[in-house]
């Protein structure tokens, strides 16, 4: 045996069997995925990160910032594929709308988790318009209308959202909208 293959007595060397002693041997051949108790060096990092406010994001839908819009500018969105002859009679308010839901007073977070939760139940009823009232923050001098502003970037990344206009003034002009929505109750 070379010098290399044998041990020295020295107490830094340890056998295998020293190394494995407290070790309990499982009755099973499965792997024990548990992680082992360590102390965690980022514990303070992790703490003060969890105790920042998370963005809340519902249905794909942020309350980050989006570009503001003017009170009393009309909104306008269609899907790829959507006739013209069909926006133009949702914006002319011929095509009735079924239900509908006024945001008015709702916080963004609110008013986001409102309207996915209406938005899906009027496509699990397979309503195929409904009308959406947002206001035009006129109520509020010098404000913006944020929760219009936020509403038509939240119907644009909605599924099953065909399209929608600013409403006719009978039904609340700028400050609501008709909403059309794709057939069929498949979310």
């Amino acid at each position: 045996m070379s010098d290399r293959a044998k041990p020295d007595n020295n107490d830094e060397d340890f056998s295998f069997a020293d190394a494995m002693q407290g070790v309990t041997r499982h009755s099973h051949d499965k792997a024990d995925l548990k992680p082992a108790r360590r102390k965690d060096i980022n514990l303070h990092a992790k703490r003060a990160a969890a105790t920042v406010e998370e963005e809340k994001v519902i249905d794909n839908l942020s309350s980050e910032a989006v570009d503001l819009v003017e009170s009393s500018e009309e909104l306008l969105f269609a899907a790829p594929g959507i006739q013209l002859r069909v926006l133009k009679r949702l914006k002319q308010g011929h095509i009735p709308w079924e239900e509908g839901l006024d945001l008015h007073g709702y916080t963004v977070d609110n008013a986001r988790d409102e309207l996915s939760r209406f938005i899906r139940a009027a496509r699990a009823r397979n309503m195929r318009c409904v009308i959406v009232v947002h206001g035009k923050a006129y109520s509020q001098a010098g404000k913006q209308p944020l929760l219009k502003s936020y509403v038509n970037e939240w119907l644009r990344r909605m599924p099953g959202v065909l399209a929608f206009t600013s409403a006719q003034d009978r039904d609340g002009g700028t400050g609501a909208l008709y909403v059309l929505l794709k057939k069929g109750n498949t979310l």
